[in-house]
């Protein structure tokens, strides 16, 4: 009998895996307004000539504080009841330099989820080095750390910029430790006389306990802003994320709760899975001008629907691995090469896996509990 719930078990997740990786035959955006959002062409990186801003911050970063690499005491934190005056605020737990304070939300953005989720900026919490509530846009900001953006470059946890291309319709283990896996799905083009493939990621699978969340981007033809090209799945089931309301979708596993909320009104969500990560992702196409400033040379039906995201870790293990998890390693140091256009990363051999769904590479350490399928 559980030879059997396994082989089940199995089928149900190739078939998914198969449904996200071809958009589960949908062209489901296909609008006329193909290049409504603004690119002045220098978001892609290419040929070299994208920003590469993070170089520079990185001199500034305090290398040696681990727990700011690892991210720990920043989301280290209880909720407290709101101040008199509605200000949400928040008990820092963490060891470091915000330790047992209380930060309370600016009044000009009293919660952290305002009512107008989408046209307002929110209250964060930083309770990390910083110690501080600001009021923010809750979007991924691809020159911050733990960015993944664009032609796929990463801002590491150590603040240095890296690209690092994998290939087209190859799955690679971005993070992988004791407790979480998160893969992405690569797609891509090769026009001719190129050495190597132009790669963006399409979609992620973010594996923990007996779980996997999936947040990827449609097929998309022809770009439409006002369509929503972004779709979620949990254990292989589709998720509807509410547009209005709280327009969020919350499930509970065996010990931690999931939540997946709108911060924008299409194509932008804020992925939370208690004790372990914090994940901001917009979907965004390549536009006509930057398909032109770069040669992407891409067809004229398919618009590169991709994800851009940043990744805020509640607690990592000095062992992490993966292609941006080793970054957070407590005594790494970047082999990539300083003040060029484009500092390259390896490690498409050792990070390469099998599936979107699977937690096996060459350096992964993450494992299923037992008497789950991987494939």
């Amino acid at each position: 009998m559980k030879s059997y719930i396994l082989l089940v078990l199995f089928v149900i997740l190739l078939c998914t895996e198969a449904a996200i990786v071809h958009g589960d035959g949908h062209k489901g955006n296909e609008g006329n307004g193909n290049n409504n959002n603004k690119d002045d062409g220098n978001h892609g990186n290419g040929n070299g000539n994208g920003k590469n801003k993070g170089d520079n911050k990185d001199k500034n970063k305090d290398k040696g504080d681990k727990k700011k690499k690892n991210g720990d005491d920043e989301l280290d934190y209880d909720n407290l009841s709101p101040s008199a005056s509605g200000q949400e605020r928040a008990y820092c737990k963490g060891k470091g330099a915000c330790y047992q304070k209380t930060l309370v939300c600016p009044s000009q953005c009293p919660e952290r989820k305002p009512k107008k989720n989408k046209k307002q900026k929110g209250c964060h919490v930083n309770c990390g080095s910083k110690c501080e509530a600001t009021c923010k846009w809750r979007k991924p900001k691809c020159d911050g750390y733990g960015s993944l953006c664009y032609d796929p470059r990463f801002v590491g946890g150590d603040g240095v910029v890296f690209y690092f291309h994998g290939a087209k319709d190859g799955n690679f283990a971005i993070v992988s430790e004791d407790k979480l896996q998160i893969n992405a799905h690569f797609i891509g083009t090769r026009p001719p006389g190129r050495t190597r493939d132009f790669t963006w990621v399409q979609a992620l699978a973010v594996m923990f306990d007996t779980h996997t969340l999936v947040i990827a981007a449609n097929i998309v033809s022809h770009w439409d802003d006002n369509v929503d090209a972004l779709r979620v799945r949990w254990d292989g089931e589709a998720v509807n994320i509410p547009y209005d309301g709280e327009a969020e979708w919350r499930a509970k596993g065996e010990e931690r709760e999931v939540l997946v909320e709108r911060t924008d009104d299409k194509n932008s969500v804020r992925v939370k899975v208690s004790g372990l990560v914090e994940i901001d992702i917009r979907v965004r196409p390549i536009g006509k001008e930057e398909n032109r400033v770069h040669n992407y040379q891409l067809p004229d039906d398919d618009a590169f629907a991709h994800l851009e995201t940043q990744f805020k870790f509640t607690s990592l293990s000095d062992f992490v691995e993966g292609v941006l998890g080793k970054t957070y390693q407590p005594d790494y140091v970047s082999p990539v090469k300083r003040g060029v256009p484009m500092p390259m990363m390896g490690g498409e051999d050792k990070y390469q896996t099998p599936s979107l769904f699977s937690p096996l590479c060459k350096a992964c350490r993450f494992e299923r509990p037992s008497g789950v399928a991987s494939i």
